[in-house]
């Protein structure tokens, strides 16, 4: 199953997207936790 090179564009970019928002959903998680591992120290 071949891709016309803008369909291939079009896919790398969703999968680009797609690590970006994965990467922000991580980066968030462990703000969360390092934010909770100092209150509960406070």
């Amino acid at each position: 199953m071949s891709f016309t090179p803008d369909e291939q564009a079009e896919i790398r970019r969703r999968q680009r997207s797609r690590a970006v928002v994965t990467a922000l959903v991580l980066g968030a998680l462990v703000i969360l936790f390092y934010a909770i591992s100092i209150a509960k120290m406070l």
